[in-house]
């Protein structure tokens, strides 16, 4: 898995370099971060305790392509609709949440060997993504960056390749995902804690606020659905238990700090 993690990395840093080689666009820099909402076969859909119990936290490097401005010359690009609303940003980013049930089938009143079950299983997942997204402006960027205390609201949509790495374990002992003594029967066989790789498509909403000169401040509220449902390591029959034929998906509220590169 990291072999092909440095590989896809040098290839994405390689593309973003080559075309801003190429075509003169300025470069930015930045970090995020922030609490990640997991939607999974843990818990119940549509649940408040599942969405605010099976959480976690993101962190990410972002670039962005600025084709408004040339950096060699210190010039703005020729005035066109594109150069003055779109950025490319390409992204590294880590997330990773804690897993349980919640929801009705493991209320506290509930005393049945499946409750209980489901009450032990625990897990995790830590996924490490990167990819590319294009974001459109509505205002325009130019106005934006000759503007202190200025806001520029974006939308985005991209894409990403992940590595995620799961983890699972009962409280009531060994043997989840194999044994009946521990693991309710929707769940045996249903268990895959190696690992892989997926595809994902991610979109943002969010803005930036003009820091000053050289810096931005940024808020996004961010959905990313995984073409897998193995992310989280866990997947009964969807053929039987419908109620999870789904693919996992997360919720991210990231904040963010972006330097402009001169």
């Amino acid at each position: 898995m990291s072999k092909y993690f440095v590989m896809t990395s040098l290839l994405l840093l390689g593309f973003s370099s080559r075309l801003a080689a190429q075509f003169g666009f300025s470069h930015e820099i930045g970090a995020i971060t922030g609490p990640v909402a997991f939607q999974s076969d843990y818990g119940e859909r549509h649940d408040f305790s599942t969405n605010a119990g099976n959480t976690g936290y993101s962190i990410g490097l972002i670039h962005y392509l600025n084709f408004s401005y040339r950096a060699e010359c210190n010039c703005y690009t020729p005035e066109t609709y594109f150069n003055d609303h779109f950025k490319l940003r390409s992204e590294l980013s880590y997330n990773k949440t804690q897993l349980q049930h919640f929801g009705q089938w493991v209320d506290a009143k509930k005393n049945s060997l499946i409750a209980n079950q489901l009450r032990g299983m625990r897990g995790s997942t830590a996924v490490t993504n990167i990819g590319m997204q294009l974001e459109f402006y509505p205002l325009s960027i130019r106005d934006f960056t000759a503007t202190n205390g200025a806001w520029a609201p974006f939308i985005g949509m991209g894409a990403q390749f992940c590595f995620f790495k799961p983890t699972a374990y009962s409280t009531l002992g060994e043997g989840l995902g194999e044994l009946p003594t521990v693991t309710p029967i929707k769940y045996i066989g249903a268990f895959d804690t190696r690992g892989g790789t997926t595809w994902s498509v991610v979109s943002s909403l969010g803005t930036r606020y003009k820091l000053n000169e050289m810096s931005d401040l940024m808020v996004e509220l961010r959905w990313q659905y995984y073409f897998s449902n193995w992310v989280d390591g866990l997947s009964p029959d969807p053929r039987i238990y419908t109620e999870n034929r789904a693919n996992d998906w997360n919720l991210m509220l990231n904040f963010g700090y972006i330097y402009y590169l001169q």
